[in-house]
């Protein structure tokens, strides 16, 4: 039996089954919360992507957004699959060197990189720096001929593209605290400052206009606006960029009202835009690049609570309150982000009853789902939540002095533990004695 329109299956026991393993029998095992993700599904995704330009025969390079999840176990995966890696600090960019993650596949973003992050990118010798600002085109120069060094660098552009989706993570419009401006002469003020430099080596344009994008239209918009601009560089300054990275955003299923499309036919629309632009442009095939995060991760993983309290309130609600929350799901809190959820350990089971599920952390707007169908609920009831694989415990915090989960990864029927659960230890590891 499948999940309604989810990537899971429901076992003899009416249990909800991830990677071929009991959902239940792994709340037991590690404790609750517990994020779970199923690793056949992250390398499909990432294949999905890297696979359709090797079927399209276009030079590219796909790089898994750090942001979305990032652990040691994660960046390994990511580097088994052959990907490239984008961060946009130094603790990704750490996490990343301890995976053993070859250098020259790194990409470092970000749009207030320190001097410090600069420095530690080109010691350790990785393969981009995408530039945000004229301050940071200063910093890049004076370090690298500090260090005698030369590195490839993208410049980050901000295309004027208003992309459908919530405005938290809409990073391509004009008012943006992201990248050069199109539409003002900076994008072209920072070209000339790179252009021909003796140590940057400019290799061409990135844009990213949001996230959770499900619409194609927005992003071949996005890519015509960066021809014009290359247009305008070859005829004054004979410029011809050497790649053209596009960015990420391609929205995952979160509830019945996201229709994605699959990633394959995303990328060869982009793919075919490019095509016509050069063609008309009468300029060698630039190499794409991509920045899927949420698209590899996010379905893949879930998160397992346990049901504690329950509180009817006649006519007006149910609530029903988990062992997490806002603490391990920022998403809803912070911009009423929506999910759809199970009970685990009766998920074959028919609904009976609507209910809001509630977090425990001492805050009105800690709620996780506010409208969910489920059958009878009993406290101890284990409730999976979907598409949590990406923002998750990547947002995690300790709000309350509440302690992060574990993570588990599931492949070919096994499990294992690839973050530990925090302990309250872990907590206060930091905190000072006042007496």
């Amino acid at each position: 039996m499948i999940i309604d329109n989810h990537p899971f299956t429901v076992n003899e026991q009416g249990h909800l089954e991830i990677g071929g393993l009991d959902s239940v029998t792994l709340a037991k095992k590690y404790g609750t919360p517990l994020y779970v993700y199923d690793v056949q599904m992250i390398r499909d995704n990432c294949r999905a992507f890297v696979n359709t330009f090797q079927n399209m025969g276009v030079t590219a390079k796909v790089a898994y957004a750090s942001k979305a999840f990032s652990s040691i176990a994660m960046v390994q995966v990511i580097k088994q699959e052959g990907m490239y890696l984008d961060v946009v600090s130094e603790g990704e960019l750490y996490t990343a060197l301890h995976a053993g993650y070859p250098t020259e596949k790194i990409h470092f973003h970000g749009n207030n990189k320190s001097i410090a992050e600069l420095r530690m990118a080109i010691e350790h010798n990785i393969g981009c720096i995408v530039v945000d600002n004229f301050q940071e085109i200063k910093h890049i120069r004076s370090l690298l001929k500090t260090y005698d060094k030369q590195m490839d660098v993208l410049m980050r552009v901000t295309p004027g593209i208003e992309s459908k989706t919530h405005h938290y993570i809409m990073t391509g419009n004009e008012d943006s605290k992201f990248g050069f401006n199109l539409q003002n002469g900076q994008a072209e003020t920072a070209f000339l400052q790179m252009h021909n430099d003796p140590y940057i080596r400019f290799q061409g344009l990135h844009c990213h206009i949001g996230s959770q994008i499900f619409e194609t239209d927005r992003f071949i918009l996005a890519t015509s606006v960066l021809f014009q601009e290359l247009r305008t560089w070859k005829e004054r300054h004979g410029y011809t960029p050497n790649v053209l990275n596009l960015g990420g955003g391609y929205g995952i299923r979160y509830t019945k009202d996201d229709a994605p499309i699959s990633y394959a036919p995303f990328v060869e629309e982009l793919v075919n835009e490019v095509q016509k632009q050069v063609e008309a442009l009468a300029i060698p095939m630039p190499e794409i690049w991509l920045e899927p995060g949420r698209a590899i991760a996010g379905n893949a993983g879930i998160t397992l609570y346990t049901v504690g309290a329950m509180k009817e309130i006649p006519g007006i609600r149910n609530y029903v309150a988990v062992d997490g929350g806002m603490t391990d799901n920022l998403r809803p809190a912070l911009y009423q982000a929506k999910y759809e959820a199970v009970l685990a350990n009766k998920a074959a089971a028919p609904t009976e009853t609507n209910v809001s599920i509630a977090g425990k952390c001492c805050e009105s707007g800690d709620m996780l789902i506010w409208d969910l169908p489920l059958p009878h609920v009993s406290q101890n009831d284990i409730l999976a939540v979907f598409s949590t694989g990406a923002y998750g415990y990547s947002m995690a915090n300790h709000y309350n002095r509440f302690a992060k989960p574990a993570v588990v990864f599931v492949e070919n029927g096994e499990d294992k533990l690839v973050v530990q659960r925090e302990t309250y230890q872990d907590i206060i590891r930091h905190d000072l004695s006042y007496e």
